[in-house]
């Protein structure tokens, strides 16, 4: 059983809004069949994975889960931007890869923010990406004794726990925001659907960076996966 399937089509339906009723209908199979694949309750036919995949537009390998865009591509990294102008590149192609989808990705949490139009919200999605950076620099840093810590202000033992007290209070400040929630001073989001999103739009607004963004979101979640799964493999008996 593919459990990406399931999760996909049901989310490539409810992005068109389209009643489960009515695309049963418009594929030909019954809407309880339809229900049992989208909840992977059941697993479907080749024949209809390739009915499904043309009713929606996207590719086979897109609702296998086996490439994260609709149009089944596989990003190379020649076809990536280099959004931060840096043109030392390090020779490493997959450290180069890596760079380039995180650097776009960034671009486009960027701008999907200032469609909000809440200062508070970018500040906090600024500051906690800011100290994300600094703390990882530092930790580096650290690791050879030479490098003089007199380039930091703030002192060691303290600053690590420091950055993630700030980075915990933006992304309480970045929840507030983006649910309309006006904290203090800080302002909020005020329509909610200038944060609405689908595989579809992503790739309309943000043409540049979606396919970066879309590539760190399946490497993220395979890492997640894997290391949950390896997590209860070792809880086994």
């Amino acid at each position: 059983m593919n459990p990406d399937f399931a999760r996909i089509i049901t989310l490539q339906r409810k992005e068109r809004k389209i009643s489960q009723k009515q695309a049963a209908s418009d594929l030909g199979i019954s809407q309880a069949l339809l229900s049992h694949y989208e909840k992977g309750i059941r697993e479907c036919g080749l024949d209809f994975l390739v009915k499904i995949a043309d009713y929606y537009g996207v590719s086979c390998d897109y609702l296998l889960g086996r490439t994260p865009e609709p149009e089944g591509r596989t990003l190379s990294i020649e076809e990536i931007p280099d959004d931060d102008g840096n043109n030392a590149m390090p020779s490493n192609e997959v450290i180069r890869f890596y760079r380039k989808i995180i650097n776009n990705s960034i671009s486009l949490l960027f701008s999907f923010s200032q469609r909000a139009n809440s200062f508070t919200l970018i500040r906090e999605v600024s500051s906690y990406l800011m100290l994300s950076v600094y703390k990882l620099f530092r930790i580096i840093y650290n690791a050879c004794p030479q490098n003089d810590q007199k380039l930091f202000r703030v002192p060691k033992v303290v600053a690590n726990d420091s950055a993630n007290a700030i980075i915990s209070l933006n992304e309480a400040n970045i929840k507030a925001a983006s649910s309309g929630i006006a904290l203090g001073a800080n302002d909020a989001v005020r329509d909610a659907n200038t944060l609405y999103v689908t595989t579809a739009t992503l790739s309309q607004d943000f043409s540049e960076y979606a396919s970066s963004l879309l590539n760190l979101v399946k490497i993220s979640e395979d890492s997640i996966q894997r290391t949950r799964d390896g997590l209860e493999t070792q809880k086994r008996p």
